[in-house]
């Protein structure tokens, strides 16, 4: 089995071409590294079965050899990253998104879109299911991702019912774990990242806005089985442990012995003040649900980030 993996060097999608490549896949990764980095495809170097173009999924994406499954994980995620790059962050959901499909459209190959819970925006229904149709603004700050993500998923479904095309869709809650970058700018890298300075913890709002954390090999746990799948609509893949912001904060403050104190500051336009996954439908069809608790995650994670962290102080 051959596949492309687009943003192949991000978080997720370096995670996904490790689990690909462990089942025995070829992999050729896609990505124009504007919020990827290369670092976290630096072990597979040297790997006969991995290869990494350099490219930008939203001008073209051309492939000479066969491809069995075209993985479209290419897209900033986080809000500073997709606030920073609001138009790069469209095309990369709709002439992305399209690019994607035509290739395996000619490849006659199976299509797999990472979406998100942030289509469900700032819900009015907790745990989301997929049969919610959400609560997004879609002229806010945060409508260039979200509106983004729903344009791919109808973009997605449109395909597989004009065309036939094989596709399946992943609804991606808040995942947690190694690559993740210091920078990111989503709850936990900005903890232990500030943590690790000394500066105080930031908290928007009150912090009794809720997540739910997935630890990231859970995560590719759940992806792996849904591309194996014969699902087309949409699956929540997440970790329905739901817990406030400020909890979530303290969990990581216990991981550094003089921790800083905690700040408030104003909360995000549209930041949601729930998010859980409903994952009755994953755990029916997929018989998956996640393994890794919170608190092993975060020790693993955390461990990562204090090693990433003394490298770039050395440098």
């Amino acid at each position: 089995m051959r596949a492309v993996v687009t943003g192949a060097a991000g978080f997720l999608g370096s995670h996904l071409c490790d689990r690909l490549l462990e089942e025995g896949w070829e992999v050729l990764g896609v990505d124009n590294l504007i919020t990827g980095v290369s670092e976290n495809l630096r072990h597979l170097e040297g790997n006969s079965k991995f290869e990494l173009q350099k490219a930008d999924v939203s001008d073209a994406l051309r492939v000479d050899s066969s491809v069995d499954c075209v993985l479209h994980f290419a897209s900033p995620a986080s809000p500073p990253d997709y606030l920073k790059h609001p138009i790069e962050t469209m095309r990369v959901g709709s002439a992305g998104t399209l690019n994607a499909l035509e290739l395996a459209r000619e490849k006659k190959a199976k299509f797999f879109l990472s979406s998100t819970s942030e289509c469900y925006g700032d819900p009015e229904v907790s745990p989301q299911p997929e049969t919610y149709w959400g609560n997004v603004n879609p002229v806010g700050p945060r409508s260039v991702y979200d509106e983004a993500k729903r344009f791919s998923e109808a973009l997605t479904m449109g395909f597989h019912r004009h065309y036939g095309l094989d596709t399946r869709i992943v609804r991606i809650f808040n995942t947690y774990g190694p690559r993740m970058r210091l920078n990111d700018g989503r709850a936990l890298p900005n903890f232990v990242h500030q943590a690790l300075s000394g500066r105080p913890i930031t908290i928007y709002g009150d912090g009794k806005q809720t997540r739910s954390f997935c630890y990231v090999s859970d995560l590719m746990e759940g992806i792996y089985r849904l591309v194996l799948s014969d699902e087309h609509l949409p699956v929540n893949i997440g970790n329905p442990a739901e817990i406030t912001i400020l909890e979530f904060a303290e969990r990581v403050r216990s991981h550094f012995p003089n921790a800083p104190a905690l700040a408030f500051e104003p909360l995000p336009q549209d930041d949601p003040k729930r998010r859980c996954p409903d994952i009755t439908k994953a755990k029916r069809l997929l018989r998956w649900e996640p393994k890794v608790n919170l608190e092993e995650g975060l020790r693993l994670t955390v461990a990562y980030f204090k090693e990433a962290y003394a490298k770039t102080a050395a440098k």
